[in-house]
């Protein structure tokens, strides 16, 4: 085991990966960009002068070293310049997701002293013009796309040699970004992640992902919000390692974006991976075909188990692997783009059961485990080192141990420097040695393949005194392709019990029918069979409407609202208790 730890170390930083790119390989394709109607190539070269472009224009409009700079926008080209220009000259982006509200953008801007905010459309430009009376440090309000059309005119007076006197004070300990924590509970923190923590996260990510960065085609598109540090440690893993970064604003755009670019690995959260595999399911029910998608999703989650036991395949089983992939698996790839090699999941458990179909069907689905405080991974599988069920091992110079409450602790160069304004919350979470506190149980098996059991502040107690971990329970129902949602309560009670939200694309007739409350039960039960008696769920209530990010309930990266959801459905819960 590593005994590095989060000390400073000489991890470079963000604008080498360019800069090392430009001198080996300026010709070479780096991006993607959709522009008028198509996709075009963006090499390394032209990447590099928009970069600086953009960042002379922040210049002549007054950013300085350790500004913060708000970007509130989809996932698109212009976000990866700006973000690179912010970087470029010291100082800090802020991203804000683009669904964010009023009350969630004030409190990031000024708990991070915003002064200048790039903005996607008109009505995020209303949203902060209604809050903005109360932000005496935002100065400079812009869209997005400028970027690529306002700031280079506006610095064009700007000397390289100004620019450059900015670039080479940058070091490992520059602090690049403040991302914000989701808010399950209370206010976000704001994160401050540094360039080395960037660097060093990435340092190995050739040798452990050849088939993600070392190879010929290696792409990628970009689907999920730049606002969350798993989207944005992919973008600087392919601006670093050479994958071509392609980028997909709208969801309703992503399948015939995927046909069109043809990415090599995706990274994206589980419930991503879920609608893909419900998606298929019901068009092949509705197409009368459902049994024999049922069956074939059978068979690839046999031929995975198969392979990760180290067995053979049995003739049978290859004979209706084979039947399968020509009829049902290869349409699953297309609609990935034909030429998916591997993908990444994080963000909440996928699940053995989906981990398991795509391999099945020729898709090695890595699940691995980090946060917003440690840039991201902490442990992840790989292609030659994996088990479907685990998050992985820990990446290089990282530890891990498991504490006498049963919580998992890292240390590693990509763990955070702490939380902005905030040293209290900072201290309860790292120590003076750098070890930092995750609030998830987990364990660690024999072969160092680290597993997660659920948050440590979601523990249930019964009035019996047994500790329920929610989110395995929820998890096993929300995989389900009926379900949509699932909380798990029973804190103080007698017994667990849940409220459920059905998948409206599958079901569309009462929640009262009958049909529907014996299926949902025998998901329930299903559940069940995996703990004890005393942890499983003995009642359930189907609710009338599903929980969104929209309405308050989920985070935008689809965790549960939890403490939200309780106090907002009290009366629903303690009608559960009544006998």
């Amino acid at each position: 085991m590593s005994t590095n730890t989060n000390t400073p170390n000489d991890w470079g930083n963000l604008s080498l990966d360019i800069l090392d790119r430009r001198q080996n390989n300026a010709n070479e394709v780096a991006l993607m960009q959709f522009s008028e109607g198509e996709w075009q190539e963006v090499t390394v070269a032209e990447f590099h002068d928009s970069v600086l472009a953009a960042a002379k224009g922040l210049i002549a409009d007054g950013v300085t070293p350790s500004t913060s700079v708000a970007v509130m926008a989809k996932t698109r080209y212009e976000w990866t310049v700006i973000d690179y220009a912010i970087w470029w000259i010291g100082a800090i982006t802020v991203p804000i997701y683009e669904t964010s509200s009023a009350s969630q953008i004030a409190w990031i801007l000024s708990d991070s002293q915003v002064s200048h905010l790039f903005y996607e459309s008109q009505e995020h430009l209303a949203r902060v013009n209604d809050i903005r009376a109360d932000l005496p440090s935002l100065t400079s309000l812009r869209p997005i796309t400028s970027v690529l059309d306002e700031l280079p005119v506006l610095g064009a007076e700007v000397s390289d040699e100004t620019l450059e006197n900015y670039r080479s004070n940058l070091n490992s300990e520059t602090v690049a970004t403040t991302i914000y924590t989701s808010g399950t509970t209370g206010q976000p923190k704001g994160c401050l992640l540094t360039h080395g923590n960037f660097r060093a996260e990435l340092a190995g990510a050739k040798e452990m992902f050849p088939e993600f960065f070392d190879r010929d085609d290696a792409s990628t598109m970009l689907f999920l919000p730049l606002a969350h540090v798993f989207a944005r440690i992919i973008q600087v893993g392919a601006i670093r390692w050479g994958a071509v970064l392609s980028h997909s604003a709208d969801i309703r755009d992503l399948s015939q974006n995927l046909k069109a670019v043809q990415p090599t690995f995706l990274l994206a959260v589980p419930r991503i991976y879920e609608e893909i595999f419900n998606s298929a399911s019901n068009r092949a029910w509705a197409d009368g075909n459902g049994r024999a998608f049922d069956r074939a999703a059978r068979t690839a989650i046999e031929w995975s188990r198969v392979i990760e036991d180290g067995k053979k395949p049995s003739a049978a089983l290859r004979a209706r692997h084979a039947l399968h992939s020509r009829t049902v698996y290869s349409k699953i790839r297309e609609s990935l783009g034909g030429n998916l090699v591997a993908a990444i999941s994080g963000g909440a458990p996928l699940g053995e059961r989906l981990g398991h179909f795509y391999r099945g069907i020729g898709i090695n689905v890595l699940e691995g485990y980090g946060l917003t405080e440690t840039t991201a991974a902490l442990t992840v599988n790989t292609v030659i080192s994996q088990k479907i069920g685990t998050v992985g091992k820990p990446l290089p110079d990282t530890e891990v141990r498991v504490n006498s409450d049963g919580e998992l602790e890292f240390r590693g160069p990509q763990v955070f420097t702490g939380y902005l304004n905030n040293p209290t919350s900072t201290a309860e979470v790292l120590s003076d040695d750098g070890w930092f506190s995750t609030g998830d149980l987990g364990e660690i098996d024999e072969d160092g393949f680290v597993r997660v059991s659920g948050r440590k502040k979601e523990i249930i107690v019964t009035a019996g005194g047994k500790n329920v971990s929610p989110g395995m329970l929820e998890d096993r129902i929300r995989a389900n392709k009926l379900i949509s949602q699932c909380l798990v309560v029973g804190e103080g009670r007698p017994f667990v019990a849940a409220l459920i939200t059905i998948n409206t694309e599958l079901w569309d007739g009462s929640l009262a029918d009958p049909e529907l409350i014996a299926a949902v039960q025998e998901v329930v039960d299903e559940a069940n069979s995996h703990v004890s008696q005393a942890e499983s769920i003995r009642k359930f209530v189907i609710m009338s409407e599903d929980w969104t990010e929209a309405s308050g309930y989920l985070t935008p990266s689809f965790k549960l609202r939890r403490q939200v959801l309780i106090q907002d459905l009290h009366d629903t819960i303690e009608a559960l208790y009544i006998r």
